[in-house]
């Protein structure tokens, strides 16, 4: 007996990266559906964002947000209580990142250190936001009330991807990077989130007879810790239809199309197979 577990991305996997649709992902959605195999979201967007789509999707399962820095478990998901979490709004919520006031603080000294223009969510108007995502108004001021990550850009392109992370590194912090923007984060990422859910799983598993099966899609590299921790993990095409060359594991699935077509595509294919 199996029980089958998907751990996904959103923006540029699950959702197209433009119009943030997951219109192209239905046959594998309604696919989810009728195995009851859990649609477990792994996001840098904030719950503001994820709340929405959550009903959207009418999906009851737990959901992380802001790349790792918590997880939000319904109430009743799992037949014990768990201890690092805390109760709110009908969730169990288990804090993993940095205070987000922390990280504005430390996103100053880097901006010190390495001398140049970086310029967080925090430092943005909701209409630059808006312009830099392409989310309309209202759904980019959700982008906006960040608690654990900030994303950000680097506007000197003459700084290396090295002296960055050591500059971050300064700070007792630690960096990765999404389909648009860097981010400042603490010690979680999406992959310690993600190991987290996947071992109270297991215990349910474990007693019902059954043994966990778990698939990540992602396409960026800060999915990689998620996809490092799956069974099957799969890469997505980015808009260009390259693969992200920062992302490789072994026994990597590389899907057949952008975004959520790839997303459809490969998840089905798996699932026909497994």
């Amino acid at each position: 007996m199996r029980r089958i577990l998907i751990f996904t991305d959103l923006d540029g996997s699950l959702l197209d990266t433009t119009t943030y649709s997951y219109e192209a992902a239905g046959e594998a959605l309604a696919l989810l559906d009728r195995l009851g195999a859990p649609l477990i979201l792994v996001s840098s967007k904030t719950r503001s964002e994820m709340e929405p789509l959550h009903r959207r999707l009418n999906n009851h399962h737990p959901f992380i947000v802001e790349n790792g820095g918590a997880l939000f478990i319904p109430m009743g998901t799992f037949p014990f209580s768990i201890e690092e979490a805390s109760t709110r709004d009908g969730y169990a919520v288990v804090e993993i990142g940095t205070p987000y006031a922390r990280l504005r603080t430390a996103l100053n000294g880097i901006r010190e250190e390495l001398g140049c223009r970086l310029r967080g969510f925090g430092d943005l108007t909701v209409e630059e936001v808006a312009r830099l995502t392409g989310l309309s108004t209202a759904e980019a001021l959700l982008a906006t009330q960040r608690e654990y990550d900030e994303p950000f850009i680097l506007e000197d392109k003459e700084v290396a991807w090295g002296r960055l992370l050591a500059a971050v590194a300064t700070q007792g912090l630690r960096c990765t990077r999404g389909g648009r923007f860097y981010h400042l984060m603490g010690a979680n990422d999406k992959g310690v989130a993600s190991r987290m859910l996947m071992s109270w799983y297991e215990r349910v598993a474990e007693r019902d007879g059954q043994r966990p099966v778990t698939i990540g899609l992602g396409d960026s590299l800060n999915d990689r810790p998620m996809l490092a921790e799956v069974d099957y993990p799969i890469l997505v095409r980015k808009p260009d239809g390259s693969y992200d060359p920062d992302v490789q594991l072994p026994h990597l699935i590389r899907a057949d199309g952008v975004g959520p077509v790839g997303w459809n595509r490969s998840l089905t294919a798996l699932l026909s197979r497994l």
